[in-house]
């Protein structure tokens, strides 16, 4: 690895080093909060297809933040040189995309919930996007390493703010549904109008 490239990843060890332990600490959070969502008091809102919601809708979530943990600890390993770095960016890029072409499918398939706009937006075209910047950055590399850099660095920190906001969209939908069911009946409670339901996800 040239000199030039060796100083310039030396400056982006700092940012990494954020990055990954964000990620890591959210993908652990991520468990807790699955867990919290199997009590009792929310487990009765869920119905339909929850399996297919949770593949379309939460998985995904959990494999963001992999991601930009994985690809934090990748741009911290001392390379000899930067083919080896090159590859494995590609191979994490490519592979995610096809990750995500999977997850636009089974969110299309999902019966659990009708995904509107910003759902879209959050599921699919900003992690493809992201996807896309770290396979791009990886092809690039040789041609541009200062501007690939910025777009790996850039891919990460999107991946972290995908997940965030879909967990906590995830987390509020389900808070409010609870709140709106009807312990009596079993069933959502009549003052939950069609239109408090635009924003009723996966399980």
């Amino acid at each position: 690895m040239n000199d030039t490239l060796h100083e310039a990843l030396t400056r982006w060890a700092d940012f990494y080093l954020i990055t990954g332990t964000a990620a890591a600490a959210l993908t652990g959070l991520q468990f807790v909060v699955q867990t919290l969502l199997t009590s009792d008091a929310l487990r009765p809102v869920t119905g339909g297809d929850a399996e297919s919601g949770v593949d379309a809708f939460g998985s995904p979530t959990v494999v963001h933040f992999t991601l930009a943990l994985i690809v934090s600890a990748v741009m911290c390993v001392p390379w000899a040189d930067d083919r080896g770095l090159r590859a494995t960016l590609g191979v994490l890029g490519a592979g995610a995309l096809v990750y995500s072409a999977i997850v636009l499918r089974r969110a299309r398939r999902q019966r659990i919930y009708v995904p509107v706009l910003e759902d879209w937006v959050w599921h699919a075209i900003l992690p493809a996007g992201a996807y896309l910047g770290i396979a791009g950055g990886a092809v690039l590399f040789e041609r541009d390493g200062a501007g690939s850099l910025l777009a790996v660095a850039a891919a990460t920190l999107l991946l972290l703010c995908i997940g965030i906001h879909n967990a906590w969209d995830t987390v509020t939908f389900l808070t409010a549904r609870a709140l709106h069911f009807d312990a009596a009946t079993g069933q959502p409670s009549p003052s939950e109008n069609r239109g408090s339901r635009r924003r009723r996800k996966r399980r």
